[in-house]
């Protein structure tokens, strides 16, 4: 302690204090001087750097996209953490459809859950940010007004386990509640994205199966051992230097089942589907943005091709010259890519499925094996397919005895599955639905042949 004849003076304290005040002030003048501000800034920030206070926490940021394409590792974490709900969670999204059974439980923007791995305390957090517009004036997307991500925080000394094991773990786990639970889902374009057009999905409760196709019996067949084939063969096509895919064309008049078959082809395969309307797309980058955002083991359909869009770079104007493009962007060509090209490597095990009532008027482009493997046809109702929808529909099993007739109407009338399956729904009593469904065929035969005499008196007219 000083002594009270040691103790400095006030006014010399203060002296000190404004010797230095003012040294401070020489220094600090001379220094904006002499050193640049992008040096003073960059020690400042150093010296701030240093003295900081460290944080132990390390936070892995999932976000649900990952450039062009989606992030496995979100999506596990969804699933995951729907199993780690505890009651001191204070905010669920919870939904059901008429038909599922439980509820889905989601976790709400902001949510926290805790996890315990080996001894390691990991915090995870739901965070929803606004998505940042785009710049461009003629970009037509709507964009979704949040962007979504998982952030795990932990200990940083335990990076390694996180990454080496407990990531891996949610993987897995996620795998394993998918196949457990098994819902398929039917994927729609939603213009709800932050990236631009994205899909959106619902449950895929379509009810057709093989077993309820009025289809030709031999066909079916066929198309049954065609993609049990094609699901065992990832081995091959990795050999012969193939993308594990299969395209299927089918064709033939409305209602005779290509969506039915869809249906079916997803049930017997455990598939999700995917519906893909090409008019709804500006242009071949978001045509490959959106196969790189489908799942494996997925079939991707695209309906109606011959009429759902007119592909720019096969129009020609009347003196054979390529029309101008103006703002269509999507090609032909970023078709065939799509479906054939490097592009379609992007994915393993998926199906694409194209439909068309006019096989005659599409590209030949489109037709050639390695793009459409195998072309289907869908026709008429035929003896075999009548029987199959009388069995579905009304329980007939055996004989009836207007069975002949209506084998007989069949063989020279053509009348679609859909017609015939509506006409059994008119009554529960087999022997009205069936006497409905001749009286049909009757009406249909007699406009048929009205039609060829028609056909015939007017050819006369012109040679005569």
């Amino acid at each position: 302690m000083f002594s009270s004849k040691e103790m400095p003076s006030p006014s010399s304290l203060f002296s000190a204090y404004a010797s230095m005040t003012a040294s401070i002030m020489l220094f600090r003048s001379m220094a904006n001087d002499i050193i640049p501000y992008p040096i003073r800034n960059y020690l400042v920030t150093s010296l701030g750097y240093l003295f900081k206070p460290r944080s132990r926490l390390l936070t892995l940021v999932m976000e649900e996209s990952n450039g062009m394409v989606r992030n496995q590792v979100y999506d596990a974490s969804e699933v995951y953490l729907c199993t780690k709900i505890s009651p001191d969670t204070e905010r669920l999204k919870v939904s059901k459809t008429p038909r599922e059974k439980n509820l889905t439980i989601r976790l709400e923007k902001g949510e926290k859950i805790f996890d315990l791995f080996e001894g390691v305390e990991l915090k995870w957090r739901f965070v929803c940010a606004e998505a940042e517009k785009g710049n461009n004036p003629n970009d037509q997307v709507v964009a979704r007004a949040e962007k979504r991500s998982f952030e795990l925080s932990f200990d940083k000394k335990y990076k390694g386990l996180v990454l080496g094991s407990y990531v891996p773990f949610v993987l897995e786990r996620a795998k394993a509640i998918r196949d457990q639970q098994r819902i398929l889902k039917m994927y729609t374009l939603s213009t709800q994205g932050y990236m631009g057009m994205m899909w959106d999905s619902i449950n895929l409760e379509h009810p057709a199966t093989f077993e309820t196709l009025a289809m030709d019996p031999k066909l079916k067949n066929d198309v049954m051992e065609d993609l049990d084939r094609f699901v065992k063969r990832k081995g091959f096509y990795k050999k012969v230097g193939k993308a594990w895919k299969r395209g299927y064309l089918l064709y033939g008049p409305p209602g005779t089942g290509k969506s039915s078959l869809v249906a079916a082809m997803a049930n017997h395969l455990k598939f999700d589907v995917y519906d893909l309307q090409l008019v709804n797309i500006m242009g071949d980058y978001d045509l490959r943005r959106l196969l790189l955002s489908t799942g494996n083991r997925s079939i991707l359909v695209i309906e109606d091709i011959d009429c759902s869009i007119d592909l720019p770079d096969r129009r020609h104007a009347p003196d054979g010259r390529k029309q101008p493009e103006h703002h269509v962007q999507l090609t032909l060509s970023g078709l065939l890519n799509f479906i054939d090209g490097l592009w379609s490597s992007c994915g393993d095990e998926r199906i694409i499925v194209f439909t068309t009532n006019h096989k005659d008027r599409l590209d030949p482009a489109l037709l050639r094996p390695g793009r459409m493997d195998m072309h289907i046809h869908m026709s008429y109702c035929n003896p075999q397919g009548f029987k199959l929808l009388a069995s579905n529909y009304l329980g007939i099993h055996g004989y009836h005895h207007l069975f002949g007739e209506i084998e007989g109407l069949l063989q020279d009338t053509e009348v679609s599955p859909a017609q015939v399956a509506e006409e059994l729904m008119m009554s529960e009593d087999p022997d009205v639905a069936l006497s409905g469904l001749v009286k049909l065929l009757k009406w249909k035969k007699l406009e048929g042949d009205d039609a060829n005499a028609f056909d015939i008196q007017d050819v006369k007219r012109q040679k005569g």
